[in-house]
């Protein structure tokens, strides 16, 4: 007999995620990159017409993904992406008002664009947590994205002589998005070293410790040389989650882990805008003005349209309003530097109301996961606080960025992951816990020879297993 525990954390060896899962692969190298055009050099006209314009070639490239992604969707049935609209309702509300909020933007045609590939961000989500095994379909998505895009990154800028330079920007083109993208895929090669070294994994053990260490060693190397102090600070944080709920199971009670993420969120509060005069701060290179965020803070608040409905769907810096703002900082700000004031500015109180609905519906929910199935949600919960403190100081919650995307997949997939354990969990003999009547192997091959009845029965019922081809 296999012992559930066995069963959850192996199942995800046998599985084989689609061809698909490219497609959000694909969406997430140019998030945490740059946009294709400027690596053709295909951008004409200044800055604030590209601003305003974008590039036909992006804009058809990010056309022919979403319509892929709709594709695979909609050939995967309403019975698998049904339940994820339905019990999603906050966030798709919230994706619903930002399209709603296009009808009083001054810039209505670029909102619409724009709140097309929000819709993009979505699709490609869904695409992951609808695939045969979701578990394995977040591993492969971060995976397949980090051991191209972190090396990529440090060759780049090796080449580019950024040995001497005071920041480094990878693949990206600046240093704040360095750390952003740097950020997520490290977090997710620390949650599946440590998923690694708690499971009983034996068959390219050593290999896979040596794969996942390298891109978290790159990874911290990237948040480094990029010198974001939100970034590595969030890194740090959300390492704290992953190794305390995987190492101790106390930490996983409820009351628990209220009380450590909410200490880590206040310290991170008080620490970057109640008092930033406290010290951490100038510690970690910045001074009290948070690099001339505060600044930007005011000037910006001072001008915001409305305050019930905002400018309308990523149309505040747009227009004269991002000129006048220009004219006072020479360094051309395109974004708040603060997630929950870009949303007020663009989709004012109902705006921030929404999505904090929707961010409380997914931390309830995970929270709620966490002591059955640690293994998956204590990323979900490391993505989910690091989303809602890094936004504290830099716009995290725009679309078509890692730390929203990083959102959405610890909302979403919180739900897909526990139905994913309810259907296999009746499948488990009982007696399976008696350490006596584990197997050794969970192989595929062994799984078929010794116990073809179950192996049958478990693939056939939960719908999603795939055994890999020798």
């Amino acid at each position: 007999m296999i012992p559930p525990a066995s069963a959850l954390k192996n199942r995800d060896m046998w599985a084989r995620p689609s061809k698909a899962l490219w497609i959000p692969i694909i969406w997430l190298f140019i998030a945490g990159s740059r946009p294709v055009s400027l690596w053709l050099d295909l951008r004409a006209g200044d800055l604030t017409d590209r601003n305003i314009e974008g590039s036909p070639f992006d804009r058809n490239l990010f056309t022919a993904l979403i319509v892929a992604a709709l594709v695979v969707l909609v050939a995967r049935g309403w019975k698998q992406v049904g339940p994820l609209l339905r019990t999603n309702g906050p966030i798709l509300l919230f994706i619903v008002y930002c399209g709603i909020s296009i009808c009083w933007s001054d810039f209505s045609d670029v909102a619409f664009k724009r709140w097309i590939r929000a819709v993009g961000d979505v699709a490609m989500v869904l695409v992951v947590l609808t695939d045969a095994v979701p578990r394995a379909a977040v591993r492969a998505f971060l995976e397949r994205t980090s051991v191209v895009l972190l090396p990529a990154s440090i060759l780049f800028d090796l080449w580019r002589g950024g040995v001497g330079r005071q920041y480094h920007f990878g693949l990206t083109q600046n240093k704040n998005m360095f750390g952003a993208i740097s950020m997520v895929l490290g977090l997710g090669a620390l949650w599946r070293l440590f998923g690694i070294l708690q499971s009983g994994e034996r068959k390219g053990r050593r290999k896979k410790l040596i794969v996942q260490g390298s891109i978290v060693a790159m990874a911290m190397w990237c948040l480094w040389t990029a010198n974001s102090t939100t970034s590595t600070s969030c890194f740090l944080l959300g390492s704290i989650l992953i190794v305390v709920t995987s190492k101790w199971q106390f930490a996983r009670k409820p009351l628990v882990v209220h009380l450590i993420v909410a200490s880590l969120v206040f310290l991170a509060l008080y620490a970057s805008i109640l008092n930033p005069d406290v010290g951490i701060v100038s510690t970690m290179g910045k001074d009290s003005t948070l690099t001339g965020r505060t600044d930007v803070w005011q000037a910006v608040l001072s001008i915001a349209p409305s305050p019930w409905f905002g400018a309308g769907f990523e149309s505040f810096w747009l227009g004269s309003r991002l000129r006048y703002l220009w004219n006072i900082f020479p360094w051309n700000p395109n974004e708040a530097h603060n997630g929950y004031i870009e949303v007020y500015l663009n989709l004012g109180w109902t705006g921030v109301v929404l999505l904090a609905v929707a961010i409380l519906m997914g931390y309830r929910r995970v929270v709620g996961g966490l002591r059955r199935n640690p293994d998956i949600n204590n990323l979900m919960l490391a993505y989910l606080v690091v989303a809602v403190v890094y936004s504290l100081t830099e716009a995290g919650f725009r679309i078509f960025s890692p730390s929203w995307l990083a959102l959405l997949l610890s909302i979403i997939g919180v739900f897909t992951l526990r139905r994913e354990d309810r259907s296999v969990q009746p499948l488990i003999s009982p007696s399976s816990d008696s350490p006596e009547t584990w197997d050794t192997d969970h192989s595929p091959a062994a799984m078929t020879s010794e116990h073809p009845t179950r192996a049958s029965s478990l693939r056939g019922n939960v719908g999603v297993l795939q055994t890999r081809e020798s």
